[in-house]
């Protein structure tokens, strides 16, 4: 198993599927799992906690490998685009099952090696690698297992897909005893959706109350082109009045307020992780002009989405490079 590791890679989601696959082997007496940290160059990678890793080898000088997985914030990239994607094409062709874990699967598709795949997103990076990836289907699913392309959505998540490993590698007894020893309580596979916040309450989406989650799936649907709340009231048959009593008693705001706070989440979504004008992250959330998005950004976080993008760059790692601040 290779784990290429990018720039200010969230070191969770490394030692979130090496920890299990190390108990495991302990736990079974075997040396059932090997693993190998790679790197673009061979040279070491600080964490996005300012970590230190000194990966084992260049991903040219890789040894051949059952799996690959890549570890990235969204921005991540190599540093030579065409070798690099040229050699994950060919690890493709020649059968190893490639994986991107949470940022990672933003590198993995600009390779070329998503196309005609499905893949997990993590909910906070949901609107940009849709803005990027048109073309790519993807899914709120923790853990997306298509052919031989892994995704999954982040941490925890990696934690379940070793402990998937584990169970077909050693069985379901050395699973369970892993996922014991790390008081990992419960075990998730494929078909689960992730936990995402709602936007104004301390709950999360899988919480909301028929029609307010039927009323935040349609808005999600329509951030580019906003729908008003009589239109929405309609189509999922309630009055206006009575998805204004839902929304306020589920999340303590108006419908409006909500669907204007996932439109601004969108908006830093796109200012953090996309190379996006202002203008255009208007457009694609759903306002005609860049001051009408400067006032709702303002009053949402208390900067523009200019001054954002610039604070936001200032703490970019080593190589995982700015954001025009346009």
């Amino acid at each position: 198993m290779g784990f290429l590791i990018f720039p200010g890679f969230p070191m969770a989601c490394l030692t979130s599927m090496i920890e299990p696959l190390r108990a495991a082997n302990e736990i079974s007496e075997t040396q059932s799992f090997h693993w190998t940290l790679i790197s673009e160059t061979g040279e070491r990678v600080d964490a996005s906690a300012k970590v230190w890793f000194d990966p084992s080898v260049s991903l040219s000088e890789a040894p051949d490998v059952d799996f690959l997985f890549l570890l990235s914030p969204p921005m991540g990239r190599f540093a030579d685009p065409k070798h690099g994607n040229g050699v994950l094409r060919s690890m493709a062709r020649h059968g190893t099952t490639l994986g991107g874990v949470s940022g990672g699967v933003f590198p993995l598709a600009r390779s070329g090696v998503l196309a005609g795949h499905t893949c997990s997103v993590h909910w906070c990076y949901d609107a940009a690698f849709a803005d990027e990836f048109p073309e790519i289907d993807k899914t709120d699913e923790v853990i997306m297992l298509d052919r031989r392309c892994y995704t999954v959505s982040g941490a925890a998540a990696a934690f379940d897909l070793a402990l998937m490993l584990i169970e077909r590698a050693l069985g379901p007894a050395i699973m369970t005893e892993v996922a014991c020893w790390f008081q990992h309580p419960l075990v998730r596979g494929q078909g689960v959706r992730q936990r995402i916040p709602t936007v104004t309450a301390t709950s999360t989406d899988d919480m909301l109350p028929e029609p307010v989650a039927s009323a935040v799936a349609m808005f999600a649907e329509h951030i580019e082109t906003p729908l008003s709340v009589l239109d929405v009231a309609d189509r999922i048959n309630v009055s206006a009045r009575q998805l204004e009593r839902h929304f306020k008693k589920a999340t303590g705001t108006s419908p409006s307020l909500y669907f204007r706070g996932m439109r601004m989440a969108a908006a830093r979504q796109l200012v953090m992780y996309s190379n996006k004008t202002m203008a255009d992250i208007a457009l694609s959330c759903g306002y005609s002009s860049v001051a009408s998005l400067n006032q709702y950004y303002r009053a949402a976080y208390g900067l523009s989405p200019s001054e954002d993008r610039r604070k936001i760059n200032m703490f970019r790692v080593r190589d995982n490079k700015s954001v025009p601040s346009v």
